[in-house]
């Protein structure tokens, strides 16, 4: 068993000891909005949004994008659990804008290992064998996160599945200071009718 394992079943064993009623919980969220954020560990939309279990659904993949699983994800939110609000949380300083499509597709056809970056760029290790694979997908890479946190609201709110009466707001999260900044031109694009 990994230190890691061992780490999280430990944790996992305290957690379940104070555990209390919460188990009691029901499915839909008892606020009733959704987040779509990143999977940055520095993270922590519990913590930034003042969330307790039960509180919200919370999405996270790489940027916090708005993939066709996020909108997915989003929709059964929604239709099947109630949410009313949804929020798009992008942050500084995202992986995401270290890299391109371009990048990413060479990086995977020189080799499936880990690679590292430094200020002159991505390397790979070139260990084993890569794929050409990489090529054929849309990586949603960041360029200004402004303009993707808009982007990705005004394509949830235009998908045919999503109502026109849920508001979807825009919000960068700032890594250095904790802070929500909106991005107004985001937040009005996913104002509700």
């Amino acid at each position: 068993m990994s230190k890691i394992v061992q780490e999280i079943t430990s944790a996992n064993a305290d957690y379940v000891a104070g555990f209390g009623d919460k188990g009691n919980l029901p499915m839909p969220p008892g606020r009733q909005f959704a987040i779509l954020t990143c999977m940055d560990a520095r993270l922590d939309p519990a913590k930034y949004a003042g969330l307790a279990e039960g509180d919200a659904h919370v999405i996270r993949n790489a940027g916090g994008r708005a993939s066709d699983d996020a909108i997915r994800s989003l929709v059964i939110s929604y239709k099947l659990l109630g949410t009313k609000e949804w929020f798009v949380i992008h942050h500084t300083d995202c992986g995401m804008e270290t890299f391109n499509n371009e990048i990413m597709a060479d990086l995977l056809s020189a080799s499936l290992k880990a690679s590292s970056v430094d200020g002159s760029g991505w390397h790979d290790s070139h260990a084993g064998g890569g794929t050409t694979d990489g090529k054929f997908i849309e990586w949603l890479t960041i360029s200004d996160q402004a303009k993707s946190v808009l982007s990705d609201v005004e394509r949830i709110r235009h998908n045919s599945m999503v109502p026109s009466d849920i508001p979807i707001y825009g919000y960068i999260y700032d890594c250095k200071t904790g802070s929500l900044v909106e991005v107004p031109e985001a937040t009005e694009a996913g104002k509700a009718s």
